[in-house]
């Protein structure tokens, strides 16, 4: 049995969600444009089979998702693998010479309060912005869409798991670094919470 569905607000309704929900993993303004307009088409050429087990705007959201796998599927699938590992390379030690961290990590000791604000979404945001375009893409699939290991690995080129863990321990450094600056900095100077 399907459910009938009104496409007419869709953009009105959901499209500002799906763009956030777009651009928060491409990016790319324009991509996610793009990638959520390319969503409305699918759904109205499968509005029919809608059957009303979800929400619209998780069936849309749904849609969207596999949009974005399949851009990035399209996307790496010339990448040299060689060249998506170097990229993985830390250009700044988080450690010491005595194996001690470089930066304090006191700043970490209460994860779910930020989480909570918006100020914490937008620092990371910029983070994984920052990161060469492969890492943000390894990051954004494995840690946000809790994407299986071995799709991860198929979508992007990665050679091997192996391979796919020490590239997300590398990337995840580097995030933790540039969150550090851009965020618990300002905890620390700002008196922010």
């Amino acid at each position: 049995m399907t459910t009938l569905i009104n496409p007419d607000n869709w953009v009105n309704d959901y499209g500002d969600a799906l763009y956030g929900f777009a651009l928060m993993r491409v990016r790319n303004p324009a991509l996610a444009e793009d990638l959520v307009q390319e969503t409305f088409l699918a759904a109205l050429k499968a509005r029919k089979t809608f059957e009303g087990q979800s929400s619209e705007r998780t069936w849309l959201t749904g849609i969207l998702k596999h949009k974005i796998i399949d851009h990035l599927r399209r996307a790496h699938r010339n990448v040299q693998t060689d060249d998506i590992e170097k990229s993985a390379d830390m250009n700044a030690e988080p450690f010491d010479d005595r194996g001690h961290w470089n930066v304090s990590i006191d700043n970490w000791k209460d994860p779910s309060a930020s989480l909570q604000q918006e100020e914490f979404w937008t620092a990371l945001s910029r983070c994984i912005s920052a990161l060469p375009e492969h890492l943000a893409d390894l990051f954004t699939l494995r840690e946000i869409e809790e994407m299986d290991s071995d799709e991860v690995c198929e979508t992007l080129g990665i050679s091997t798991r192996n391979n796919m863990w020490v590239m997300l321990s590398r990337t995840r450094m580097k995030l933790r670094d540039c969150m550090d600056k851009h965020w618990f900095n300002g905890l620390r100077e700002g008196g922010q919470s």
